[in-house]
């Protein structure tokens, strides 16, 4: 009498024994934000409390709460809710809805009127054990050496960056699921040039003094070069294609009267540093 035993590939039922095929995340390509999920939380600098970042419709970030809230509680000017990866400041007809951290923040003044229930909870987070880090102020630099906070000139737009050039650094995900160490400015590549240009305000603002600023300007360069800066990826990772982001771009669009105090009057390089850029 020989045994009765199933093959290893089947249940003891004779059943066939089927494996999940493991599908690897991928952002889709068509996707308004290429940020994944694990690049989106931090931690609110003024008061510590943890904080979801989400791009705007315009590119912009903003600091929403990371959890919901019913509707009804939000005053209608602080819903927001979100739409493919992409925040838009308005409900969507649900009973839930998103809110601004700044509403909720204990070291900031609330930018709208908020109910009873977000007091309490305003409250609650303002009585919290965390300890808000501190944060040493800069000032502009005056040497001769890259500004803290460069205004860069790329695609017929003034950025405000979040660090000097050579620290700008790409936000794209690596094979090990971590975000890219290496710089955006290709040491190989071509690479911009510093100038001064006049300060001018935007639309609607007042007339400001006539004076000049360094600005770092990528506007000879390649459309595609420009748009690698814009989307923050060094040469390894300037296709997006397959490859998402683990934290948004730091460029701000520039607002003279807002980044009035790092502005730089003097070039941070003589001329003859710049001769290989030109």
């Amino acid at each position: 009498m020989r045994p009765n035993t199933a093959p290893t590939g089947c249940h003891w039922d004779g059943s066939p024994r089927t494996a999940p095929v493991r599908r690897p995340l991928r952002v889709a390509t068509i996707s308004p934000s290429r940020l994944l999920r694990a690049g989106q939380s931090r931690r609110c600098p003024q008061c510590g409390n943890r904080i979801d970042l989400y791009p705007r419709t315009d590119g912009r970030p903003i600091a929403l709460h990371p959890a919901e809230l019913a509707t009804a509680q939000v005053p209608a000017p602080c819903r927001w809710h979100l739409s493919s990866g992409i925040a838009h400041p308005h409900d969507d007809g649900r009973t839930w809805c998103r809110i601004p951290h700044a509403v909720l923040c204990p070291q900031r003044t609330p930018i709208c009127r908020i109910s009873r229930p977000l007091e309490s909870a305003r409250r609650l987070i303002d009585t919290g054990a965390f300890t808000p880090t501190a944060f040493p102020t800069t000032t502009a630099p005056t040497g001769t050496g890259s500004p803290d906070h460069p205004v860069v000139r790329m695609l017929l737009c003034l950025y405000f960056a979040d660090g000097p050039v050579e620290a700008v650094r790409c936000v794209a995900q690596t094979n090990r699921r971590r975000r890219c160490p290496r710089p955006v400015l290709d040491p190989d590549g071509p690479a911009g040039s510093w100038s001064l240009l006049p300060v001018g305000p935007r639309r609607g603002e007042l007339a400001l003094p006539e004076q000049t600023m360094a600005v770092y300007d990528l506007s000879r360069l390649p459309h595609a070069e420009q748009r690698r800066w814009r989307i923050q990826r060094c040469s390894a990772h300037a296709v997006p294609h397959g490859t998402a982001d683990l934290a948004l771009a730091g460029w701000q669009v520039f607002d003279p009267l807002l980044h009035a105090e790092h502005l730089r009057t003097d070039l941070p390089y003589p001329p003859a540093h710049d001769s290989r850029e030109r």
